[in-house]
């Protein structure tokens, strides 16, 4: 390389930190490489230190320099600053003139790594002039700062990249969520603790670099997530393999498709919880007035007046409670809305899921409900594919734009059918046999304790789980227990089985007192109701994120059903209950409440967000009995859990399975 060469390198340098200089000071950023000593002032913060040895660097993620010495010689991009023709001008040409040179620039730099970045001690300038170039990576001897460790989900988050980089040996394999590693072990094949050979680690970065083209072109640079972030939500549709076959054009355009979940992965609250349905809706408004004129035929022509409806069902009715209920809540449909809906019904589909969705949106489906979680990845293949099928799927917390989900806050009835138990339980001894620790159910659990106390102040629940237990029910009647909460009702003619709430008799029958149950059918009627008046259409334009639908008693998604035999004085105060509930005037948390380590959860001011009733994994001080851990789970269980289960982030993916 000639020396001019070299002048014209740095000069190009040169802008390039300029302009990186002037934007930092616009943007009121910090215009210099990053110091660690001034970020790391003494040894408080630091755990230790272990020398990794030399190791190939991406250059990217060379932040800036261990001391406060040169700094002002780069910009925060490492380019230079300082005049051509100065004595740091001249030796920043020369390792130009080297880096293009027979010998290169050979010998490895010297810095520190903390929390992901590097920090260089020794090699400004060769780092400087190989980022000019476009390096990827650069050698150097690098001394990892471990830092102290903390609940911070930083911290938790670079402890579990400390564990998955001696397994992949990579700086490139780095995420901001917690579980990731794991997740991307499962999705290339692995076992979960292989450590990757070096042909392993170049068929990652190959195909991470091929990856790295459409991520950016999209604007993923931008983003708070890393590419291998944005890779392992592509590799849930997608296999690694791909990204070998696959044009740059045909690898954009699958990339383009998901990339509304990739923003929604990088936010900070990525699902939006509808508690209630968009009643209120403009054009809903609208068509409750009479003789709306020229605004009203507007309307009517923007929004259907018919439509094409499938039910997918992974099992069918016979044979599933859970499907049945969903069935009547079909046919409650098609009786209300009549000749305003076709329906179509495919049951029986757990391995052919796919194929029944591609089957309904051929024969002209514009609704799909697909009514169990393990659907939720055929769900999501055919919102990719027909972005202008409305597609719901019977489950909850699923950050995935395309697909929307629906349950619903069983735990207010939970409420007051514990009331009912403290009401009638004489010794406030009471059993509940919980299903499987997933959303939503240790707020029933505890929900039900709260109620039980209100009317009992002795009470106090024994927990037990059916997918743990074969026989929770024949447990705590051989225990003596006389008041139990069994399973829910599925659907309310099945109140003579012991569903729910039930008193044992001295004969050892089970007598029901009461239950909660679903009702599909207000759900799926509202729902494609919103989608005749816009009401669907309008809560899509208020947020981008993934919608959730968690109705309750106020929107008749759920109720209870009470016993013919239950005293009359507990029927009033359900009443009571059920309408201070309906009104918002009750709230089954707002309240006092210690969980089982006697930390307060509440003060008795706060309303919680449904959020944090969703997403409770904790369980209140009335409580006994705890939330198994997944080897106690019994077979049966493992699935449901690994899709909706509250610590399923946590659990270690299985190789076939469908990622989440």
């Amino acid at each position: 390389m000639s020396r001019q060469e070299a002048v014209e390198q740095y000069n190009k340098a040169l802008k390039l930190g300029q302009k990186a200089y002037k934007d930092s000071v616009l943007h009121g950023r910090y215009p210099y490489p990053q110091v660690l000593d001034d970020i790391l002032p003494d040894d408080s913060m630091v755990a230790g230190r272990v020398d990794l040895g030399v190791i190939e660097i991406p250059t990217e993620l060379i932040v800036g320099t261990k001391t406060a010495g040169r700094r002002s010689a780069f910009a925060e991009n490492f380019m230079p600053l300082l005049d051509p023709d100065s004595e740091f001008g001249y030796k920043w040409m020369d390792l130009c003139t080297a880096h293009l040179g027979d010998e290169g620039i050979r010998d490895p730099i010297r810095c520190y790594e903390y929390f992901g970045r590097f920090y260089v001690q020794e090699g400004n300038k060769r780092v400087s002039v190989l980022k000019s170039y476009g390096a990827p990576t650069v050698s150097g001897y690098v001394i990892r700062v471990v830092p102290r460790w903390s609940e911070d989900p930083v911290v938790r988050i670079y402890y579990e990249f400390m564990a998955s980089y001696q397994m992949s040996g990579l700086y490139q394999v780095s995420f901001t969520r917690l579980g990731s590693f794991a997740k991307l072990q499962a999705a290339l094949g692995y076992e979960p603790d292989h450590v990757w050979t070096e042909e392993d680690q170049k068929h990652f970065l190959s195909g991470l670099t091929y990856f790295r083209a459409p991520f950016r072109k999209l604007g993923g640079g931008e983003l708070p997530i890393t590419e291998a972030d944005a890779l392992l939500l592509w590799l849930r549709l997608y296999p690694f393999d791909m990204l070998k076959t696959a044009s740059s054009q045909e690898l954009l355009k699958t990339l383009t498709a998901l990339w509304p979940d990739v923003k929604v992965l990088a936010s900070p609250e990525p699902i939006a919880v509808s508690t209630a349905p968009p009643e209120d809706s403009t054009a809903s408004k609208t068509e409750e007035k009479e003789g709306a004129g020229l605004l009203g035929r507007l309307f009517k022509a923007m929004f259907p007046g018919h439509l094409n409806v499938a039910f997918i069902n992974e099992r069918r009715p016979e044979e599933s409670d859970w499907a049945r209920a969903h069935d009547l809540g079909r046919q409650y449909l098609e009786a209300v809305m009549g000749e305003k809906v076709d329906v179509h019904v495919f049951d029986g589909v757990r391995t052919g899921a796919e194929e029944a969705i591609e089957t309904a949106v051929k024969n002209g489906a514009q609704v799909i409900f697909a009514t169990t979680p393990p659907l939720i990845t055929a769900c999501r293949k055919a919102a990719v594919k027909y972005p202008n099928v409305r597609i719901l799927n019977c489950s909850v917390s699923m950050p995935y734009t395309g697909v929307r989900t629906y349950y619903s806050r069983i735990y207010e009835s939970k409420f007051i059918t514990g009331a009912i138990a403290g009401a009638m339980s004489p010794d406030g001894r009471i059993g509940y046999v919980a299903s499987n620790p997933i959303f939503g159910v240790p707020a029933s659990i505890n929900a039900f304790a709260l109620g039980a106390r209100l009317t009992n102040p002795r009470a106090r629940i024994q927990l037990k789980w059916s997918c743990v237990s074969p026989d929770p029910m024949g447990d705590f009647i051989r225990e003596g227990v006389t008041v139990l909460s069994n399973r829910d009702l599925p659907t309310p003619d099945r109140v003579q089985e012991p569903w729910g709430l039930c008193h044992i008799d001295s004969g050892g029958s089970l007598r029901p007192l009461a239950s909660p149950y679903w009702h599909w059918g207000n759900f799926y009627v509202k729902i494609i109701r919103s989608i005749f008046n816009g009401g669907w259409d309008t809560l899509n334009a208020k947020d981008d994120r993934p919608v959730n639908y968690w109705w309750g008693m106020s929107s008749r998604v759920v109720d209870v059903l009470l016993s013919p035999d239950l005293p009359d004085g507990v029927r009033q105060l359900v009443n009571f209950l059920q309408d201070g509930i309906i009104k918002g005037s009750i709230e089954p948390f707002r309240q006092k409440i210690r969980d089982q380590e006697g930390k307060v959860r509440n003060d008795g001011e706060q309303w919680f967000s449904p959020e944090e009733v969703l997403y409770m994994d904790w369980l209140c001080e009335y409580v006994d009995g705890g939330i198994p851990i997944f080897p106690e789970l019994l077979p049966m269980s493992r699935s449901i859990v690994r899709l909706q289960g509250v610590y399923r982030d946590q659990i270690p993916p299985e190789k076939e399975a469908p990622l989440l």
